[in-house]
């Protein structure tokens, strides 16, 4: 082969001459076909701390804190061939949440680079991990001890109350709740009405709390904390209870509950001026009272007397909301079935005798929709947020998220001043 067999072509100056030689592989000229160039793919292999920094993404579903936070993450392998094995410790062996959490854990370590599977193992935290964990959420604090009540306590604490039954009070309670959580506040609910309770119906709620050592953990519904004596109660059994075991129970849900830091607590409490409504006052002091009526004279009267329970408590009203206002006919205009100005009258009767501004917070007027959302479970702020009914409540729940705290059973921090 000579030299010029090797090169096929010669770079030419202006008079001709050859200046350089290219050779023919880089041309494309060579013999035979040219294979293109391989790109060699790197798949990266998932990193340990990448997968705790998603699992701290997951929240466990009843506390509401990051699982990583809570030490509930017993150990974490990765495989070269980039699966994933993540133990998960349970509170307890029947921890109703135990699918949600394992498809969020499941789903969370998905997102990391390189992960091609998720294996979670199920454990439970030994007596010495739970008690490591009440701990942790309830602080040096004493078992008995209600958080609502304490001086430093942020939660505004709302006790709706009615003089009888029937008026709706329940049905208001719950879409203030979830009104107020959609607002992004951290709201519960505590059904105080031993004797008729129907928040957990009304909330769609079937679960059952958890306990872990001394400590309860409510069923959360449409983002709102719940807890009601029907959750410990078989069936359609009736509670029959004189006044101190009233009082325990109110005391336990308020102690033994474990409900984060809330921004409100409604408290749906029994119709009338009984065991439970002063039970409230002495145990929470600087609960308000939300008084709900409907317009007809009856209910008034007797909402003005659950109302001036507050003379005898020292509690403050919060304001007053008339329920089944009235009735939109298709025509746009309205029926007063119970009468009208009830609620107005309330405000005024209860502004007058405690000598304080009692405001009338809205009217609601009467729509079916409101009915079937208690009976399914579906509260009408969330099928149906356009109703006249939904945007009355929607309106008394800003009123409610926009108060300042109340200073009731509140220390001012303020010391005499020495000369």
């Amino acid at each position: 082969m000579t030299d010029v067999d090797m090169f096929t072509a010669f770079d030419t100056n202006a008079a001709g001459r050859r200046t350089g030689r290219t050779p023919r592989w880089a041309l494309g000229c060579a013999t035979g076909p040219v294979e293109p160039a391989r790109t060699i793919s790197v798949v990266p292999h998932p990193d340990e701390s990448a997968v705790r920094a998603a699992l701290a993404t997951v929240n466990d579903p009843e506390i509401r804190k990051p699982i990583t936070e809570l030490n509930m993450i017993e150990s974490v392998s990765v495989g070269d061939d980039g699966s994933v094995a993540v133990t998960v410790l349970l509170t307890i062996s029947g921890c109703p949440m135990k699918e949600q959490l394992t498809r969020e854990v499941t789903s969370a370590v998905n997102t990391v680079d390189g992960v091609s599977s998720v294996q979670v193992t199920l454990g439970v935290m030994d007596d010495a991990q739970r008690t490591a964990l009440r701990q942790q959420l309830r602080g040096d604090a004493p078992v008995n001890e209600i958080p609502f009540a304490q001086p430093g306590s942020r939660t505004r604490v709302y006790a709706v109350a009615s003089g009888k039954g029937g008026v709706g009070k329940s049905s208001v309670t719950v879409n203030l709740a979830v009104a107020l959580a959609a607002r992004g506040l951290s709201v519960g609910v505590l059904d105080a009405d031993i004797y008729g309770f129907s928040v957990p119906r009304m909330l769609g709620v079937t679960g059952k709390p958890t306990q872990v050592e001394q400590m309860i953990l409510p069923p959360i519904a449409h983002g709102v904390k719940v807890i009601s004596i029907g959750m410990f109660t078989p069936g359609n059994t009736a509670v029959v209870w004189r006044g101190p075991m009233l009082h325990r129970a109110l005391q336990q849900f308020l102690a033994d509950v474990f409900w984060g830091e809330l921004d409100v607590l409604l408290m749906d409490l029994p119709p009338g001026t009984g065991d439970i409504a002063i039970s409230v006052a002495q145990l929470v002091p600087s609960a308000e009272l939300l008084v709900v009526t409907t317009p007809q004279l009856a209910a008034r009267e007797v909402a003005e007397r659950a109302g001036s329970i507050a003379l005898q408590t020292h509690q403050q009203i919060v304001g007053v909301v008339e329920n089944m206002s009235w009735l939109e006919l298709p025509d746009g205009s309205r029926m007063e079935l119970f009468g009208s100005g009830g609620g107005q009258a309330v405000a005024d009767a209860l502004a007058a005798s405690t000598g304080t501004k009692v405001p009338l917070l809205g009217q609601i007027p009467i729509d079916q929709r409101v009915r079937e959302g208690g009976d399914s479970g579906a509260p009408i702020l969330l099928t149906d947020a356009d109703a006249p009914a939904a945007r009355a409540l929607a309106a008394i729940a800003d009123a409610l998220a926009k108060r300042q705290h109340s200073l009731v059973g509140r220390s001012l921090g303020l010391a005499p001043a020495t000369h």
